[in-house]
Parts: structure tokens; sequence; C-alpha cells
């Protein structure tokens, strides 16, 4: 039986080729993105590892447990602590370390790195082991500034150039003097550090006198666990708490392991997708193989052959096909994880240097993925075709579905589609996140159902199309008939199509919709002309917001403050404001009460007016982070969104409490509205700082746009591989059913149809196919979509739905594409059969 199945691949090479192919580009897909995520995620835990090359205990201040309405603090790492570090038995040097964000401007005033990887700190003394000097000198005093050799080779700094560069919102102008090298992860993936004498960096960072952390080296002979028992010895134990170079080194690839996990996820799941597509190719190809070697299924049942056997038989095709699409696709994904990788570096993230990592276990998952899937999806119709009788099967090609199987088919797909409507509805009356999973789980009992569903749907569908055929004639009558004359195969050829435009329509509505609300609320909610903020979203200064008060034309301004306070044993955060500005500055639906701040008078979100019992006139005590408690009264209760919400209060109020006065974002209003010369003047009034952004409400509601747009092009690039396997799918039941169908070909040209009329009604029949699985997807996904929408409504007021029907036509434009592409192949074929020897064929 081996034997005949291998003789059985061979010899229909050509019709297995589109199964390969949608089996390996499935496999490359999850075997590239785990070649592709080892690799990131390896030379990411190396890279950090050297980082902590000169750290063989690391030091770090203890944190107070929160106590009643206490805020907890955390204890501080004192020149003291250092030096008694430093004279510890067995430690041969010991570095205080201080950092924080430091955004870096290149020579065009645009920010280094994006914001979010650029970092600053402290050079220790003339020479610091972590950060050797390729040129110049260590920094001495405020005015001067080491930067690391990536940045100085990206932007072209040398020693003496000044740069410009903000910690917290004002821009400085130090001298580069030095220029060092560092195996800094954030460095290595495309960000900047910047270094400042230990004393400079100190005050920059708002830490005068202390260090984030004690970075101690062991003495040639001590091992870190040695050293690590003398500091516990040796220093406070309620105040710090140590950690060993591997313990750090451990930990951080953990980190970033997890990191890397995410986006692992999120590739497998599309990976999944196409491979999930591809099982419908792969049934619709063995059915149809079956089908056509019925006979000699048959024979070998007669000359002595088992149900068994005959089904082994065909399990052993898909296994031979199965491993060939596995390895193909392996070598192809390794392919796909090199590329992945040297793409991020052309779109500018940079990447540590390392080799391309294939584990075993990427190769098991490619070798097990390629033969289970192709296994898997061809047992269904070996079982078939051994369960017809030989007698039967001899005296007819092919063997009809019964009436009992088709009824029996209807009703599951039927329970399974209501089920999952009724899940689907059911999801979105709940909650936020609670009603995730159960709309998870009636999405995939709906899609299954109408899977179920389709070969009866293909009827009334395709028959809805028969006016527009009339149009082509004979050939447009034929098509149309071939599309239901075998409805199962329809259905599993247009489902390949209906799962990849389902994701896809049910995505764009969902960013549309998302995109049209974010409008809504940023119109609604803000009054403000520009909202201030930090590029990387880090704190500002408080002189950001007294350099824009003094701004010509500024009419109101009001910071948005942050601090942290404990009511009722619970952490809060409050946002200070400015009391008297606030009101012209924003539009908030007031429900309760009056929208006004001012001394001891606060203003709360419903949500947290209902969590604590609040209303209007209602009094609570908040206990500040310098231990001092207030009595306050909630003068209004408003409606809260994304953008705003929590206790507000004024600025006067709380400002006095802070140990470090800082601010999220200003919010302003001008005379002049907004304009691009008031925006200019703004900006020049910081600075021209390349780390704070000035907005107004259409540059907010298009940065979060963007990155919507973003997401979305990536989600429509990694689907793309799903529709490219559906067009495989309909490339391949098209081929397979004119050979089927050669004799029925030879008969048409023999009675007159030309060969532009049998190429017209391949292709229509395609068309049509296609369209049938378009129509399906994007009403699902129109579905999904909408159930989504609900679900966000509850955790988002302004949630509207947008159907875009601009998309939507372009999408059903997509189908019929892939219908008209799919078929050139096959009906070209067709078109150029011999009709003397079709009309012979068995």
């Amino acid at each position: 039986m081996f034997r005949t199945a291998l003789r059985n691949v061979f010899a229909h090479k050509a019709r297995l080729l589109m199964t390969v192919l949608a089996v390996m580009l499935g496999v490359a897909f999850v075997s590239g993105t785990l070649v592709f995520t080892n690799t990131i995620s390896e030379a990411y835990q190396k890279s950090s590892a050297k980082g902590f090359g000169q750290v063989d205990v690391a030091v770090t201040a203890k944190s107070e447990e929160d106590k009643g309405n206490t805020i907890g603090k955390s204890h501080k790492l004192t020149q003291a602590l250092l030096d008694r570090s430093a004279e510890v038995p067995g430690a041969a040097k010991a570095i205080g370390v201080v950092s924080g964000f430091t955004a870096i401007a290149d020579k065009d005033g645009k920010l280094i790195g994006g914001g979010f990887q650029s970092q600053g700190g402290n050079y220790s003394g003339t020479e610091d082991p972590r950060y050797p000097l390729a040129k110049g000198s260590a920094p001495h005093g405020a005015n001067q500034v080491a930067i690391d050799s990536e940045t100085a080779k990206r932007t072209g700094y040398k020693i003496g150039d000044t740069v410009r560069l903000s910690v917290d919102g004002p821009v400085l102008k130090p001298t580069v003097t030095g220029i060092f090298t560092t195996d800094d992860g954030n460095v290595a993936a495309g960000g900047s550090l910047a270094l400042f004498d230990t004393a400079t960096a100190q005050k920059l960072f708002g830490k005068p006198g202390t260090y984030d952390e004690i970075d101690v080296k062991a003495a040639a002979g001590t091992s870190q666990s040695a050293l690590q028992a003398a500091l516990l010895k040796a220093l406070p134990a309620d105040r710090v708490e140590t950690t060993t170079g591997k313990e750090l080194a451990d930990s951080q690839a953990k980190l970033i392991s997890s990191q890397m996990s995410g986006m692992k996820q999120g590739l497998l799941v599309f990976a999944g997708i196409a491979l999930f597509v591809g099982t419908f190719i792969i049934t619709n190809t063995f059915t149809m193989l079956v089908a056509q070697r019925t006979r000699e299924l048959a024979l070998l049942r007669a000359v002595g052959a088992s149900r068994r056997q005959v089904t082994r038989s065909v399990l052993a095709e898909a296994f031979l096909v199965g491993l060939v699409a596995a390895v193909t696709g392996l070598v192809a994904g390794i392919g796909i994880g090199a590329g992945l990788r040297s793409l991020m570096g052309s779109l500018g993230a940079t990447v540590p240097d390392g080799p391309l990592v294939i584990t075993p276990g990427t190769i098991g998952a490619a070798l097990a993925v390629g033969v289970l899937i192709t296994m898997l999806a061809a047992w269904l119709p070996g079982r078939r075709a051994a369960k017809i009788p030989p007698v039967a099967a001899m005296s007819s090609l092919h063997a009809k579905a019964t009436t009992k199987s088709l009824v029996l088919r209807n009703t599951l797909g039927a329970l399974f589609s209501g089920a999952g409507v009724a899940v689907v509805l059911a999801a979105t009356t709940m909650e936020g996140s609670d009603g995730q999973a159960p709309m998870g789980m009636g999405a995939v009992l709906l899609i299954i159902g109408v899977f179920i569903l389709t070969p009866l749907l293909s009827r009334p569908l395709i028959a809805a199309a028969a006016p527009a055929m009339r149009v082509f004639g004979i050939s447009g009558k034929l098509a149309r008939q071939n599309s239901v004359r075998n409805p199962r195969r329809t259905a599993a050829t247009a489902s390949a199509l209906m799962i990849g435009l389902t994701l896809i329509t049910g995505m764009t509505v969902m960013a549309g919709s998302l995109q049209k609300s974010i409008d809504k609320m940023a119109t609604s909610a803000i009054r403000a002309d520009y909202v201030v903020s930090m590029a990387n979203g880090n704190e500002l200064s408080p002189d950001v917001e007294k350099k824009l008060r003094n701004v010509a034309d500024v009419t109101a301004v009001s910071p948005l403050r942050n601090a942290v306070a404990r009511i009722d044993g619970d952490t809060e955060y409050l946002t200070g404001v400015n009391g008297s500005a606030i009101g012209a500055l924003t539009d908030l639906k007031v429900d309760d009460g009056a929208f006004e701040v001012g001394g001891t008078k606060v203003v709360v979100d419903k949500d947290r007016a209902k969590s604590f019992g609040w209303r209007a006139g209602s009094t609570f005590t908040a206990h500040y982070e310098d231990g001092k408690a207030q009595k306050l009264t909630v003068s209004g209760v408003y409606e809260g969104n994304e953008l705003i919400s929590g206790i507000m209060l004024d600025t006067a109020t709380v400002s006095p409490h802070l140990t470090d006065v800082t601010d999220m974002q200003v919010m302003l209003k001008t005379s002049g509205g907004v304009s691009d010369a008031t925006k200019d003047r703004l900006e020049k009034a910081l600075g021209s700082n390349p780390a704070i952004k000035v907005q107004d409400k259409k540059d907010l509601s298009d940065s979060i746009a963007q990155m919507f747009t973003l997401m979305l092009n990536m989600l429509y690039g990694l689907l793309a591989m799903a529709v490219i396997v559906a067009v495989l799918g309909v490339v391949n039941t098209l081929a397979m059913s004119v050979f089927e169908r050669s004799q029925e070909i030879g008969m048409l040209r023999a009675i007159g149809l030309d060969r532009k009329g049998i190429k017209r009604m391949v292709r229509l029949e395609s068309l049509v196919i296609s369209l049938f699985g378009g129509v399906l997807g994007i009403g699902l996904g129109v579905f999904f979509g909408w159930a989504a929408g609900e679900l966000l409504g509850t955790k988002m007021p302004t949630y509207e739905l947008v159907v875009p029907w601009a998309r939507m036509a372009v999408f059903l434009l997509l189908a019929a594409t892939v219908g008209i592409l799919a078929a050139l192949w096959p009906a070209r074929r067709a078109a150029r059969m011999n009709m003397l020897a079709a009309i012979k064929a068995e």
C-alpha cells in the first residue's frame, strides 16, 4: 500500500503542487517567526549580558510598604553608603549610578531614537570602566557631556561640537568632550546615551547627593556570592537590598524573552490562520483526487485491501506531501527570518549583532506542523473513500452525498451558527474585558457554523448572480451551473477566502470606528487650542508652563500635574490643574454639582465617584506623600474619558506637598486660535526643543490615528499570507475541476463552444466562487466589527460605529480580482485541450 501511495504522489505531481505551496507558505511563516524572534531575543540577551560585565553586585534602595494612609517611600542611596560599599572586604571598586531620560537632537534638530530609548547618566571620575572612552575626555561641569559612539556615528557629532538636548523640557546646549563605547541594549537598539559628571547628573535628574544604584566590582579571587554576603553584613539591611550580576543578567534575559513572546504569539496567530486556510485546500485536493480514483480504490478493496489500508494509503500520500512542504517551508522560513531582521535595519530599527538562531525546536515545529496539518486534512477524504462499497464505486465515478448527510450537516451548521450569534450578542452586553473571552468563543462558533452551512448558502447566493451571468450567454449559464454542481467543493474553496476577508473587514471597521470616536472625544472634551507634552510620554518640567504663560496671545494655561495620595487606605493619583483656567480649556459634561476647582474644592470623574460613593458636596481626606493630610470637598462629578479623568484639584493646593514637581501635559488657549504662526511661536518659546510636542486637537487625533494605521497596515500585510493561500486554493480547485470535466469540456467544444467561450466559462466560475466567499467574509467582518465596537463602547462613551463602504467595495473588488487571476492558468489549460482526446478521457 505504501508503494501504491508513493506511485500516486508521483502520478499527480502537478495537482499536488498547489497543496505543497499552501502548506509550505504556512510552515514558512511559522518557522520564519520562530527564527526571527529567537535571533532578536538572543542578540538582545547577549548584548544585555555584556552590559552587566562591570557589575558583580548591585545595591539598590528598599521601598517602605504602604501602611494605612501613609504613602510608601524609597530610602536614599547616599554618598556614605557608596563609600562604605567600596570599603567592604572583597570589593575592588564601587560606582554610584544615576540615570534618567535625556533626549538628544541630531544636527537637523530631530529627536534621536524616537525618545523612548534616549537615556542619560553619570560618568564616574576621569575613567569609568563601564564606558571606555574612544575619543576625548570625561565630562566636567554643567556645560560638558559625553555621548556614545553609535550616536556620534549616526549624527556626525565630534569632540568640541555643541549638542542640543533636554532632560525634562528646557533645552540645554553642552559641549561634547568625550565619545565612549558601550554594550547598553538601548543604544544597540537605536537609542542614545548621554553622560554628565556625577554632580551634574544628580542635579539634572532631581537626585542631588543620591544615587539610583551602587555597582560593586569584586576583587580578584572573590566570588559574586561572597561579595554579596560581605555587603549584606556591612550595609543596613532595612535600607538596601543586593542582587548579583548573574541574577541581573538572568532577570534581564527573562524580561527580553517575555517581551519577545508577545510578538512571537501575534505572528504565530497569523501563521495559524494561513495554515487553517490551507487545510481547506488540502481537503479539497484529496477529496477530488480520491473521487477521481474511486474505481482504483474499489479495485484495491476487491483484491483484498481493508478499509484501514485504503485510509492509510491516502494518509501515506498526505505524509509525503506534508514532509516535502515542511522541509521546503523550513528553508523558506529561515530566509524569511533573515529577511525580517534585515528589514528592521532598513526601517531604522537597530538590532544588536548576532548569528541567525535556528533551534531544534524550530525545526521540529516546522516538520510537525507541516506533516500533521496535511495528514489531518487528508484523513476525512481518506476515511470517506474507504467507506464506499467496492461494487458501487466501480459502477460510478462519484459517490454523491446522501440526503441524510446533507440534513445532518445543515442541522449541525445551524446549531453552531445560532450558538455563535447568541454568544456574541450576549458578550456585547457585558462590561469591557469581561466580554472578550465569550466574544472570541462566539466568533469561532459562528465561523465554524457558517463554514458548515456554506454548501446550503451557495445555491441562493450564487443564484442571485444569474441576471448578471446571462450577459455572458451560454458561458455565463454554464459557469453558474458548474459553481453549484458540487456545493461542498464550492464551499471549501470559498471558505478559504472568506476567513481572510472576515478578519480584514472586521479590523477595518474597528479601526475606522475607533478613529471617529477619538476625533469626537478630542473635539468634545478639549477646548484648549494646544496640548504640550514630552515626545516619549515622560514628565515635563514646571518651567515649561511658566515659559508658555509668558508667550504673547496665550489667554489660558493649565498643567496636568500628577500627585499621589492615599484616600480611604487606597492609593489614588490626583491631577493638579489651574483652577481658574481649566474650565476654559476643557468641555466635560457635569452630571452632578458644578465644575469648580479651587482651594479645597475638587471635581471627580463619574467612575471614581461611584467607587467611593461620592456625590456633589461629599468630603474626603487625602493623605499626601509628605505625610500631611487635607480635607477636600467634591464640588462636581463629571464624565471622564480616555483623555481626561480622575480627581482634579488646584495646583496651589497640591504642589506644596510634592517633593518633585512635574507635569504630564500643559494645555493652553490663545486669542488667535490654531495657526501655523502661533505654533511656531510656542515652539520657539520652548527653545525649538525636539523632545517636546506642541499639538492641536487635529494633531492629537492624527497621532493616535497614525498608530492605528500602522497597526492596520501591518495586519493587512500579515493577512495577505492567508489571501495568497486562498488564491492557491481557487487555482487548485479549478485546475483539478477542469481535469475532472475533461470529457464534458471536449463535448462542449465538439458541439460548437469555441476556446474563448471555454476560457470565459472557467473564469466566470472562478469569479462567482470568489465573490461568494467575499460576500460572506465581508458580511461576517462587519458583524464582528459591530460586536467588538459594542463591547468597546462600554469603556468609550464617544464610540460610534463607522462602516467604511468605500473599503468594503475595495475588498469585494479584491475578491473578484482573486477569482480572475486564479482562473488564468486553469482557463488556458481547459481551452487548449484536444477535443477528441478529451471526449475519450475516462
